[in-house]
């Protein structure tokens, strides 16, 4: 599956959150109870989520059920049923795609019908669970602490899906069948891949700006992480120009704070406070038999630009750099830079006189400290 082409600060629409129940049909004045047609009866509103939750979970499009006690509030009770049971699996909260329902009966019991369109099947479904284990199985080896079972998981979804521009593809299903996806199936797969690996972790939905400034629906992972929790981005971490070998790190991990600077989320979640570049130091200077993979990690994740000596400020720095860089044969240059974006567009000029070309470029705010972390590539 290839990688997808596109803007660094991919469009984060095609969340398609679904909660829109049309009208109920109500018909009071019946006289019958209807238990005798419907042998499942229910008596309370934890009675109706289950069966529902139930149902939900084996795709059932028609739920069909007998209500038998008070009736004055039903309407508002069969609504928080069915958001009570979406949300009993965050998996199936968001392959819903529609959801209706009415009901009919008298005062002392009401037959309930709810109808549910769904984006995945039941074998669909089955296809993911089957070939997470198969992608569990192949990318994560034995001795694999927690923190490098997160980042194989991430770079897999980043290196193996490409975001879906048509805006049509939104399950973990059709990321896996086509190998392209908008960011709800990028989440769901690294949802279901996290937790096959045995690491919790919760689906945020919000909102995400781009870099023309135009603001989407998105959605993205929380991961905990010994006790601590950290926002995980799959869609936007596979960016184009990306990183040698396809990855970028620029949403791995992060905090509340630095999600902010361009997501944004209204629902409750778990704070997100704890700098992962700081769990990572702390766990290195602990010491011990997993030291190394701490160290591989960081310098996977870039964290050597939290060094004060590798800032670049000037053209002529950011030329001997890109110099270096060239005569190892590599085509791409990250670095922290000092200076505005006007600054950093006329210094970049300077590589120009090495004789590379196609270049191109991204950037964006480093942590708060007012720098900018650079990505250039060229040919």
């Amino acid at each position: 599956m290839g990688k997808r082409q596109g803007s660094l600060l991919k469009t984060a629409v095609g969340l398609m959150l679904v909660f829109a129940a049309l009208p109920p049909a109500t018909y009071w004045g019946y006289e019958h109870a209807y238990a005798a047609a419907d042998s499942a009866v229910v008596q309370t509103t934890q009675g109706m989520t289950q069966k529902l939750a139930g149902a939900m979970s084996n795709r059932r499009e028609t739920i069909t059920f007998t209500y038998q006690g008070k009736t004055a509030k039903l309407k508002s009770e069969i609504q928080t049923a069915i958001n009570q049971a979406m949300g009993s699996d965050p998996y199936l909260y968001y392959i819903i795609d529609s959801y209706a329902f009415s009901y009919r009966g008298s005062t002392r019991a009401v037959h309930v019908t709810v109808q549910v369109e769904y984006r995945e099947t039941l074998q669909q479904t089955a296809y993911v669970n089957k070939q997470v284990k198969a992608i569990l199985q192949q990318i994560i080896t034995p001795g694999m602490n927690n923190h490098q079972k997160v980042k194989a998981i991430h770079d897999w979804v980043v290196l193996n899906l490409e975001y879906d521009h048509s805006h049509r593809k939104y399950t973990a299903y059709e990321g896996l069948q086509t190998g392209s996806a908008v960011c709800q199936g990028y989440t769901l797969l690294t949802y279901k891949l996290l937790l096959g690996a045995g690491i919790p972790n919760r689906i945020v939905e919000g909102t995400a700006r781009a870099a023309d400034g135009v603001t989407q629906s998105h959605a993205w992972n929380l991961v905990l992480m010994n006790g601590a929790w950290y926002h995980l981005d799959t869609t936007w971490d596979d960016p184009d120009p990306s990183p040698e070998g396809g990855i970028s790190t620029l949403y791995y991990m992060r905090t509340d704070a630095q999600m902010r600077l361009d997501h944004t989320w209204t629902k409750s979640y778990p704070a997100a406070s704890t700098s992962y570049a700081q769990t990572l130091t702390k766990l290195v200077n602990q010491g011990g038999q997993g030291v190394e993979a701490y160290k591989t990690l960081q310098k996977d994740l870039n964290y050597w630009l939290y060094e004060e000596n590798q800032v670049v400020s000037s053209a002529e720095q950011l030329k001997e750099l890109a110099k270096q860089a060239a005569e190892a044969g590599q085509q791409s240059l990250l670095f922290r830079y000092r200076g505005s974006d006007k600054l950093l567009r006329q210094d970049l000029q300077v590589l120009y006189g090495l004789g590379l070309n196609n270049l191109a470029f991204n950037s964006s705010p480093f942590e708060n400290t007012g720098d900018l972390k650079v990505y250039v590539t060229w040919k």
